[in-house]
């Protein structure tokens, strides 16, 4: 590719097009010819959408040639999860139960970021329906973890994670109901964000479970996240200049989201937090057992909603789903209506319990997975270990979502082990430029 583009950060190759020393329609020719010649091009995207690419791409070339570009991010090239509505494009969520469903408008978040000057590069492999943190997905296509195509991607976002690891889109947007942005992001040794439930329109996104649904981008430096999180309607993009950990509070959260960590991604978040420490960052160590309450109700809360939701469609013909995936969405057939409602209420009194004891910290710090990828022929043959290795996927991750914070995840130096920052409940501008400081001394 030329010039390196396929290992630019999104943020840098919009500052080329600004200098008029990259033309978006060559950049997008670029990355499209990346994706028509690479190995793993089928188990990462799941179509593209060359046509309106070229099409955005020229659009952006004219605005920057007349001096009237939308936004830092115009005319860069990314990746989208197939689970956003792509008007004229299927869109089937990873899931042969969605074959052939073809919207007739974008989702609003990519209306927004289309708005924005992004081009739609097109649409990556997931997770049937993204239920599950694994990426495995047997009935479409599972893509390849970039450190070791045997291990497997992480999920939901598989495919979006993967398609900026591999060079073949500057970044992705993908999803996070219970870490499906987190988990492949750190495990594919990008950055990821989770966005405050509520924060980003879920319209013309195909839901999982929508009180817990969020929309994140996956890519390359916390500056990609800001913008692209301003371009799908979020906040403006902080100022991330200057930004420093002297002074900042950080506590990490011990119990729930260390007790069942392994040896690696644990000794890999111990070396993080000790470079925040040497550049100035006060940590202290937190302990909460009303996580460990929210995590025994986490499965009524997420598959009594997502049996809700799918049910209906799963049991009309069961034969089309992995049967793993599949027997997650049947065990919430096992759930009474009280007990659904008592969960979400405790949960609420739990979500103000943890900010209050939160609030005085800048942020609250946990490996952003208790496992590191595991072998993927192994998930397929044995169903215990899918079982086990999906729960400790999520251990860390759900932390965010039943909290309903705003959360970061970050490489560190072991590869596939990631460090998290969790903010107060739409503070995304706060932590984006907390996790500026913290890329830095990383």
């Amino acid at each position: 590719m030329i010039d390196g583009w396929n290992s630019m950060s999104a943020a840098a190759l919009g500052r080329e097009i600004e200098a008029g020393r990259v033309d978006p329609v060559a950049l997008t020719e670029a990355f499209l010819d990346a994706m028509d010649q690479h190995q793993y091009r089928d188990l990462i995207f799941a179509r593209n959408t060359a046509e309106r690419a070229r099409s955005e791409a020229e659009a952006a070339r004219q605005r920057a040639k007349d001096g009237v570009r939308r936004g830092p991010l115009d005319g860069v090239p990314i990746s989208w999860k197939d689970l956003y509505d792509t008007a004229g494009t299927s869109t089937e969520a990873g899931s042969a139960l969605l074959k052939g469903r073809v919207p007739d408008q974008d989702a609003v978040v990519l209306q927004n970021a289309t708005r924005a000057g992004l081009v739609c590069l097109g649409k990556t492999h997931m997770t049937e329906l993204a239920f599950s943190g694994l990426g495995l997905n047997p009935v479409t296509a599972t893509p390849p973890n970039v450190n070791d195509p045997a291990l497997a991607p992480g999920g939901s976002s598989s495919g979006a994670a993967t398609s900026v690891a591999f060079g073949l889109a500057a970044a992705g947007i993908g999803s996070d109901t219970g870490g499906s942005v987190r988990i492949p992001a750190a495990w594919n040794n990008l950055v990821g964000l989770k966005t405050t439930s509520g924060l980003l329109s879920l319209e013309g996104v195909v839901p999982l479970c929508a009180k817990f649904d969020t929309v994140g981008p996956l890519c390359r430096t916390v500056e990609d996240a800001a913008h692209l999180l301003a371009n799908m309607g979020g906040p403006k993009a902080p100022d991330l200049a200057g930004a420093s950990l002297a002074g900042l509070r950080f506590a990490v959260l011990e119990t729930v989201a260390l007790d069942n960590c392994r040896p690696e991604p644990l000794a890999a978040f111990e070396g993080a937090v000790a470079k925040l420490a040497a550049k100035g960052a006060h940590i202290s160590h937190l302990k909460f057992s009303g996580i460990q309450r929210a995590m025994d109700m986490a499965g009524c809360l997420y598959v009594t909603e997502a049996w809700a939701q799918w049910g209906e469609a799963i049991e009309a013909d069961p034969e089309k789903m992995y049967g793993p995936v599949r027997q997650r969405f049947e065990a919430g057939k096992g759930f009474a209506g009280y007990e659904y409602v008592r969960a979400w209420k405790e949960l609420k009194q739990i979500r103000a319990e943890y900010e209050a004891l939160t609030a005085g910290y800048d942020a609250v710090l946990i490996p952003s997975s208790s496992i590191l990828p595991p072998d993927r022929e192994r998930l397929l043959s044995d169903n215990d270990y899918f079982i086990s290795e999906n729960l400790l996927a999520l251990n860390n991750t759900r932390v965010g979502n039943l909290m309903n914070v705003c959360a970061l995840t970050l490489p560190t130096d072991t590869a596939g082990a990631g460090i998290m920052a969790m903010g107060l409940p739409f503070s995304e501008q706060r932590l984006l430029r907390i996790g500026a400081a913290m890329e830095a001394a990383l």
